[in-house]
């Protein structure tokens, strides 16, 4: 048994109550943490967390073992520890150092990164956690740090101040006990929304009166939506309680802004990590990109290659040794005991063969990589045209590791409000019994046969005053300039309208700007001032306020004359069929052409009611709101009675301005490939209408609708298969109506309340069938979705949904405001925009940008080059250690699989470190395949590298095989040069250190020559780089052969070098072996440009075929 909070007073043994679903427990708050009074009920003081808000990762104590953990969870990370530590137990035939200092160097640096990266973190909450908030104690203000707030405490937030955690509204410093919030950083809408005060604490307004309040608030527990709560307040009023209920439109959110309010008290209920904002946001975890998958599926095929061969030597070893005359010489000769132990030996030599064979996977390689994506970043941060001047940002790079993966997207999810739009409405145009209005004169758009000038006036008078009555704007009373106050009459620019829609703002502010201007509602009273400077006053008896149901909304007013008028305005569906005369044929034509051109559209009727009429009004609609159960239903009803028979006035458009270049970046987007989905808080009208606008919908864009309204009509099973079955009737006629010339393009609209269902289908329904299955086959088939009425934590799921799904597409999700944050954190590419709405969605982002637009750059052509650079690196580099470790094999067979290296330590040490790093680390970073403006202006180019092309298993295995093919070249032509012959002038053989001196001079020069074979885009850099490794190479062994150096014990490579240079038959072997290992990428480049000169020369003569004829 527990209590009701739907404000019965009873107590339900009912699983639910009404208004409460999906209910969980219920916590009690004490509110100043008073005692109820004595005899009422049992005063249980619960334990809640305090304010403090943690996005950090890492603690002091745990960060060092928390990130070991994340990074050996890496396979390559892993298995070099392994080799690291297997070269210190058993004698190998090469040092410790040669994998210890590499993986050092990794983990240290990859720690140092991310470390920074939390202190960031870290930074940012402690600048919360520490923000000072007021709070009411013993009758007096008390300073306190947010972190240090408690459920229960009584706080005072002034105006523009943002709450510290979840509150419940006691009072404010308006009579009416109501107050103002923006909440753009939890659904992204920065207009106005009213919140009310509990009705009986409404009018204290001062410290000792809040705190003399006696109440207990029982609430459900903490739940992320951000549009539901449910709850009761119990007032003790001489120890008798007085319940009233409590509701959404009671609730401040953490995060939301207090605006055109002086002060308010409210007392706090969810605190820290439990407040909504808080739920909303996604844990941050570790993200990977494809590449790393791609490389680490390649580390698994190396590492059974590298198994292979050590199994092979070793069993081959033993098959060696069986001949006595082939076991160990003399000189090495081994105890009874120690020949008897034959599996200990056998893993002793297979672990050796490891140690051996292990530079085919090279850790350098991911030195290489994380080098490659930490200086790469700088590219775009250096990038001047994503420089923005009016915010005087450049691009941020937070995180380096998914560069590549901006060249992979295949889906992007958007905010709407300060992504695609600059969130900022304006008013455009309003059309009156087919004339237009635009600013301060009349333009005749249709000739409207019989209808006077008289007349025509009367309505556009009619038309205005409507306007200006038909709507919940507030008008701030004061502006401060200059620390002078001014009234709103002294100035135009004084004047300070705000709403909880931006639309009614921007028509408010239209119609001031032809003449007639709404000053103020005082006393029930709405003040205009008309054209001749002249106040009138209406009465507003009556607010039927708008639901997304119906689509509009009305008034009712008495002018001074005594007369009654019902003015309506809304949707053109939603007005046009309760019309009974005006001019509709007109007024229509214009609606539809403002509609094209993605302009949000209302249109506005009236009617005079006589005073008997109004009585009637009156009663229907005090019994609609008097009415205990179903009074949404019954409201409903009673407005669908009073706004009929109308008179139509007009129509406006409003333009909700779209960022620069938006269109154009969406368009570019859709030809790359990529299908853009549109996520937002926002209501569907306003929605729809953006995404006309940014060319997300056009003009052949038929719209499916899976929303509440439609849902409520048919169930959500049949709405489902009817769309399913549209769409996919399309999809299997699409190759006869391509041909035909004419193709349906579908575009989808769901709205928050209708996902919900679609993620959790009823289970009970034995048809209900695999409701996410049915709505992801929809939204494949369709070009775009627009997502309305989003929580944020919606947005994610969708998100979610998408990454899941069989396909397991690259999604980018990208947002300016803290609502967005969630989806930013589940995409595999999160991209904030440093917007109005705070810096929450950027500090969290992998990149920021200032603007929309620059995410056309971003992808379109950063992440082709990162992509394309970092595939060639990672293939390249498997290349090389097979071109440098297969002639190690090869050579096993000629010395007795005696584990004796063909290379000397400091060539195996050197090679991937100094040798051959340096050139394809600078290719990775600067190389241009293509122009840059070609990538921009050809947006299509980007479609030849999705799905991982490059880094596919046809494309590994032809390195891999060309890998094989240039080291037998290189092994067995040195080996079928040298053998029997004689190199120096005074007939001395080459031994074992020269042949693999001279293998070794032959890799290096061929990779670093197939280097600059592939390389497209040459500066002095490149020349510089490839060029002097070279010489690098020649001077070191000169060098490391030509000194005795002091700290050797031995130096087997004294004077090789130097030796196999003076023979004339080892520089005609060497520059034999360079040609012959690089003829097949010379025939490759030779063939594939002869193709290309084929194709475009082919398509050039018959331009037809171009042309799809």
């Amino acid at each position: 048994m527990r209590k009701c909070l739907c404000g019965c007073g009873l107590f339900c043994f009912s699983t639910q109550c009404v208004g409460e679903e999906n209910w969980v427990d219920s916590r009690t708050v004490y509110i100043g943490h008073k005692e109820p009074p004595p005899g009422t009920e049992a005063f249980i003081q619960q334990r809640f967390p305090d304010n403090r808000i943690v996005s950090s990762k890492y603690t002091f104590w745990n960060f060092i073992p928390k990130n070991m953990f994340e990074q050996f969870r890496r396979v390559a990370n892993f298995y070099f520890l392994i080799i690291f530590l297997v070269q210190l137990i058993i004698d190998t035939p090469t040092s410790p150092i040669t994998s210890g200092l590499p993986l050092f160097f990794v983990i240290t640096v990859t720690a140092i990164k991310q470390g920074y990266e939390d202190w960031l973190r870290h930074k940012a909450d402690n600048a919360v956690n520490q923000c000072p908030v007021h709070v009411v104690q013993h009758g007096k203000v008390v300073r306190k740090q947010s972190r240090k707030l408690k459920v229960g405490d009584v706080v005072l937030v002034k105006e523009d101040e943002t709450f510290p955690c979840d509150l419940i509204l006691l009072s404010s410093s308006r009579d009416d006990g109501t107050c103002y919030v923006t909440t753009a950083s939890l659904d992204g809408e920065s207009s106005h929304k009213t919140y009310y005060a509990v009705q009986d604490t409404k009018a204290y307004s001062t410290e000792k009166e809040v705190d003399s309040i006696h109440a207990t608030i029982e609430c459900e527990q903490p739940q992320p939506d951000l549009y539901k709560f449910v709850g009761r307040i119990n007032i003790y009023m001489e120890n008798e309680p007085v319940a009233r209920p409590l509701g959404s439109e009671n609730l401040l959110l953490r995060g939301a802004t207090l605006k055109n309010t002086e002060y308010i008290y409210a007392v706090a209920i969810y605190t820290g990590m439990e407040t909504k904002m808080a739920l909303n946001y996604q844990s941050k975890c570790q993200k990977r990109s494809a590449v790393e998958k791609s490389m680490n599926a390649y580390l698994v095929v190396y590492l059974c290659i590298l198994i292979s061969k050590a199994l092979i030597n070793t069993a081959l070893k033993y098959v060696w040794q069986a001949d006595p005359n082939r076991d160990e010489p003399w000189f090495n000769q081994r105890t009874e005991a120690e020949r008897q132990r034959h599996l200990i030996r056998a893993f002793t030599d297979f672990l050796a063969f490891m140690v051996l064979f292990n530079y085919i996977i090279p850790v350098s390689m991911y030195v290489t990589v994380e080098m490659q994506k930490f200086l790469g970043s700088y590219f775009i941060m250096w990038d001047d045209d994503m420089f923005d001047e009016e915010l005087g940002e450049r691009a941020m790079v937070n995180t380096s590791d998914l560069n590549e993966e901006l060249g992979q997207v295949e889906y992007v999810f958007t905010d709407k409000t300060g992504t695609l739009t600059e969130n900022n409405m304006e008013f455009i145009e309003c059309c009156v019994d087919g004339h237009r209005s635009l600013n301060e004169f009349m333009c005749s758009v249709t000739v409207c046969k019989g209808n006077t000038w008289s007349s025509t006036q009367e309505h556009e008078e009619l038309f205005f005053r409507a306007l200006c009555l038909c709507h919940t704007v507030q008008v701030k009373e004061e502006e401060t300039v200059d620390g002078i106050k001014h009234g709103i009459h002294q100035g135009k620019s004084t004047s300070l309208y705000i709403s909880s829609s931006p639309d009614e703002v921007a028509l408010v502010e239209g119609m001031k700007r032809l003449g007639f201007t709404y000053l103020r509602l005082k006393d029930s009273l709405m003040e205009i001032l008309n054209r001749e400077d002249e106040i009138e006053r209406f009465e507003l008896l009556e607010v039927l306020t708008f639901d997304s149901v119906r689509r509009r909304m009305s008034v009712i007013v008495r002018a001074s004359t005594g007369e009654f008028y019902l003015f309506c305005k809304g949707a053109d569906s939603s007005i046009f069929p309760r019309v009974i005369s005006g001019k509709v044929d007109q007024v229509r034509a214009r609606v539809e052409h403002n509609a094209v051109e993605g302009l949000r559209t209302l249109c506005v009727a009236y009617k005079r009611l006589s005073p008997e009429q109004y009585q009637e009004v009156c009663h229907l609609l005090s019994g609609a709101k008097l009415a205990l159960q179903d009074r949404d239903k019954r409201l409903a009803e009673a407005y669908d009675l009073i706004e009929k028979d109308l008179i139509l006035l007009g129509a406006t458009a409003v333009e909700d301005r779209l960022q620069e270049k938006a269109a154009d970046t969406i368009e570019s987007l859709h030809k790359a490939g990529m299908k853009v989905w549109v996520l937002t808080g926002d209501k569907m009208e306003t929605a729809a209408a953006t995404c006309y606008a940014s060319k997300l919908f056009r003009r052949n864009t038929q719209i499916l609708e899976l929303t509440t309204k439609r849902t409520e009509e048919q169930s959500l099973h049949d709405v489902l298969f009817d769309l399913s079955r549209t769409v996919l009737r399309q999809h299997g006629g699409m190759s006869r109506d391509t041909f035909s010339g004419y193709y349906c393009d579908y575009g989808l609209i769901i709205d928050g309340a209708t996902l919900s269902a679609v993620m959790r289908p009823d289970q009970e329904d034995s048809n209900s069938g695999n409701y996410k299955e049915i709505f992801l086959e929809i939204c494949r088939n369709c070009s775009a979705v627009l997502c309305c009425r989003m929580a944020p934590l919606q947005k994610a799921q969708i998100v979610k949904l998408i990454k899941t799904s069989k396909e397991h597409p690259i999604t980018l999700a990208i947002g300016d405001g803290a609502n967005d944050v969630s989806m930013i954190l589940e995409a595999h590419v999160g991209i904030g925009i440093m917007g109005k709405e705070g810096r929450q969605a950027a500090r969290n982002s992998d990149y920021a940008i200032p603007k929309f637009k620059h995410l056309k750059k971003m992808l379109l052509v950063h992440g082709h080059y990162y992509y394309i650079r970092i595939s060639e690196l990672v293939q390249y580099f498997f290349y090389k250690n097979v071109c440098f470790i297969f002639p190690q094999f090869l050579y096993q067979f000629f010395c007795g699989f005696s584990q004796q290296p063909l290379y000397d330590t400091a060539y195996l040490t050197l090679y991937n470190i100094s040798f051959t790093s340096l050139p394809i680390l600078l290719y990775s970073l600067i190389e241009q395949h293509i122009n840059m403006d070609i990538l921009k202006k050809d947006p299509s180019l980007y479609k030849d590298i999705a799905k991982n092309s490059l880094l596919r298993w046809p494309t590994f295995i032809y390195w891999t095989v060309l890998g094989v093919y240039d080291a037998i070249v290189m092994f067995f032509g040195a080996y079928f040069l040298f053998d029997n012959t004689t190199f120096t002038s005074n007939g001395q053989m080459f031994g074992n250190w020269t042949f693999g001196t001279l293998v070794f001079t032959v890799l290096v020069f061929t990779v670093t020559f197939k280097l600059a074979l592939d390389t497209h885009y040459w500066t002095w850099i490149n020349h510089f780089v490839i060029w002097g490794s070279l010489i690098f190479f020649v001077v070191f062994s000169l060098l490391w052969g030509g000194i005795i150096w002091p700290f050797l014990n031995y130096q087997r490579m004294y004077y090789v070098f130097m030796q196999m240079l003076s023979s004339g038959p080892a520089w005609l072997s060497i520059i034999l072996l360079i040609t012959a290992s690089l003829v097949p990428d010379v025939v490759k480049k030779v063939i594939w440009r002869a193709l290309l000169l084929i194709y475009v020369r082919f398509f050039w003569e018959q331009p037809s075929l171009l042309m799809g004829v």
